[in-house]
């Protein structure tokens, strides 16, 4: 068995999607945000469940896709425990397992690149994120760095596992695609046979340029790339997006395009959620996808159409802003007014991946009820 293995040209970056045959439940390591349409379409062609959205880190040249996966395909998060994803759902520490079917990940904490690094091992394949790559290795020099943490890590944890090993790196930048334990221990131009003092030097004496998302890219990544960075001062003006929909609208201007009549509200959170969790008076239940398996609600679309008779706009509400992202551009192909809210219903994961206390339609006091 071997991993389906994509490629994101911009950074490099390798995604990875590990299943087990029988279940068809899957796993995917380093997804990116702008291929997430490209790996929802995988998944769709083999026929798989995701369960689990996995990081090595949390990355400097890309945003995950991690907390849209979970919206989107009913996933589940982890990440190592040292990166501080405070969003994730599972905390990885070394040694720890994810299920998916009959199959075992097994997470090893290989620190250097970051200090919460970590590469996964599942068969005879490992995951090696940013820390070994083909004839090379991650830089050092910021982000927690250590090159001694990562010659240990690449020579002591890694080298260690059986040379038949296959490594599947996070990145390439030469079109290859994968390589070997044994290979990299005999082989790679770093670490091959040099002594840490000379690992240090070479790293040391790297000087690469600084990541150009970096900025971006690692604030978004601790909160599992989810963003609801909307200016305050346009809290009561919608944000316009590209033109796959209409925008972006507060909750509280979504209340009040609701409550004047100038848009109808669609809460396209699948029937359980409204159970459980609670609803908006008023909003039309129209789930954009059903459990158990998240599988499309064939009425959607028109449910929609009649939520937008007579000419009114349409606000879409989920649990964090992601589902209704989906559901907005949907109903703008159908040639409907659709505005995503933000934040959701329930707002963000806060530091212990609870859900309710960073924004989301119940923080800021909105009506809604429960059953």
């Amino acid at each position: 068995m071997k991993p389906i293995q994509l490629f994101d040209t911009a950074s490099s970056t390798y995604t990875y999607v590990l299943f087990d045959q029988s279940t068809r439940e899957a796993l995917i390591i380093d997804p990116v945000d702008e291929q997430i349409e490209r790996d929802l379409d995988a998944l769709r062609e083999y026929g798989l469940k995701l369960v689990w959205a996995v990081e090595t880190h949390a990355h400097a040249d890309h945003i995950t896709s991690a907390g849209k996966l979970a919206e989107l395909a009913g996933a589940r998060t982890a990440a190592p425990v040292g990166c501080n994803i405070g969003t994730a759902g599972v905390q990885l520490k070394d040694g720890d397992t994810l299920q998916f079917g009959g199959e075992t990940l097994k997470a090893l904490h290989t620190p250097g690149h970051t200090a919460g690094s970590m590469s996964f091992v599942w068969r005879d394949h490992v995951f090696t994120g940013d820390t070994l790559l083909i004839n090379g290795c991650g830089r050092t020099d910021f982000q927690s760095g250590s090159a001694s943490d990562l010659y240990r890590s690449l020579t002591q944890t890694l080298f260690t596992l059986p040379d038949a090993t296959t490594v599947w790196p996070g990145h390439d930048y030469q079109g290859r695609t994968h390589s070997s334990i044994g290979q990299e221990k005999t082989s790679n131009a770093r670490v091959a046979g040099k002594s840490e003092a000379e690992f240090i030097a070479i790293m040391d004496a790297l000087n690469l340029p600084r990541p150009k998302r970096i900025d971006e890219a690692v604030p978004a990544n601790l909160t599992s790339g989810i963003r609801h960075d909307a200016d305050g001062a346009l809290l009561m003006q919608p944000r316009a997006v590209d033109a796959s929909y209409a925008g972006d609208v507060s909750p509280a201007l979504a209340w009040q395009w609701f409550q004047s009549g100038e848009a109808a509200m669609v809460d396209v959170r699948s029937d359980a959620e409204r159970e459980w969790v609670g609803y908006v008076p008023g909003a039309l239940p129209l789930a954009w996808k059903q459990w158990p398996g998240m599988a499309m609600n064939p009425a959607f679309d028109e449910g929609v159409r009649q939520a937008a008779a007579n000419g009114k706009k349409l606000v879409l509400l989920c649990r964090s802003g992601v589902r209704s992202i989906a559901a907005a551009k949907r109903a703008t192909e159908l040639g409907l007014e659709a505005y995503n809210i933000l934040e959701g219903f329930e707002g963000d994961p806060d530091a212990d991946a609870h859900r309710g206390n960073k924004g989301g339609w119940r923080h800021h006091g909105l009506p809604w009820r429960q059953n």
